[in-house]
């Protein structure tokens, strides 16, 4: 095996002509100024890229990414990167996203313990331990690892939230959204998961992250909230002959698949 990667430089080369070629103003609007509107703090796992999954163009996202999408309070590296988007690029909105299947967090729920990998992942662990009667009492192991990838998720919005960073920006009236979003490798689509949150206010009123492990929030893709408006207005008669499954309170049956 070569000890170079001009493989991956000739893969450059052939990307940047062929962006010249397509845009010849593309590389001078990305040197003139980056002005992201959203800031994104997502997982590393190299499936899970900001801009590919958003559709988005270099310099439409600030992208911070470390082992699990966690939000340590004491960690300069993501302080410094919430610090910058926040008051020096004035993004409008921050979204947490992980991702169904994370491995990260999947080692949270071992007894397995090694050095900086479980140090990192030590929050999510006490949190399993913690309700890990509730979590035990999902048969299904790959039903038990996403509901815990979603729970880590809203646990690290509020995070987030609770960072002076964020509660001096919302304090000064600077219009800053925070979203927790989940994603599926299997499909590709996003799921809206929440909590939203644009306020301290807001964030005060949110349970207690202890009791949403035991009331579950439906994580809602744009297709299936498209389908729900759609149909919203023609009764539960029309949901019965959706192939797009809705919630169960919307047609009285549980659904048969994901959407």
């Amino acid at each position: 095996m070569s000890r170079t990667l001009d493989h991956l430089l000739d893969q450059n080369v052939i990307w940047a002509v062929g962006k010249r070629r397509d845009d010849p103003e593309f590389f001078r609007r990305m040197a003139e100024q980056q002005r992201p509107n959203y800031l994104w703090i997502g997982c590393s796992d190299s499936r899970v890229t900001a801009n590919d999954v958003l559709g988005l163009d270099p310099g439409e996202v600030f992208v911070h990414r470390n082992i699990a999408n966690i939000v340590h309070t004491s960690d300069l590296n993501i302080l410094s990167v919430l610090e910058f988007a926040v008051d020096y690029l004035q993004v409008e909105h921050i979204i947490v996203c992980g991702h169904y299947g994370c491995g990260g967090v999947a080692r949270s729920l071992t007894a397995d313990r090694g050095a900086m990998l479980d140090h990192w992942l030590q929050p999510l662990t006490m949190y399993y331990r913690k309700h890990r009667a509730l979590f035990d009492a999902i048969a299904d192991e790959q039903e038990r690892l996403d509901r815990m990838c979603e729970l880590n998720i809203e646990m690290q919005v509020r995070r987030i939230a609770a960072t002076p960073i964020v509660e001096n920006a919302w304090s000064r009236g600077q219009t800053l959204n925070l979203h927790g979003w989940i994603y599926a490798i299997r499909d590709g689509l996003l799921r809206d998961l929440g909590p939203h949150l644009s306020s301290v206010e807001e964030r005060d009123a949110l349970p207690s992250i202890d009791e949403r492990v035991r009331n579950p929030t439906e994580p809602i893709s744009a297709m299936r909230r498209q389908a729900i408006d759609a149909f919203a207005a023609f009764g539960p008669e029309a949901m019965e002959g959706l192939a797009c499954p809705l919630p169960t309170e919307m047609h009285g049956h549980a659904c048969t698949e994901e959407c």
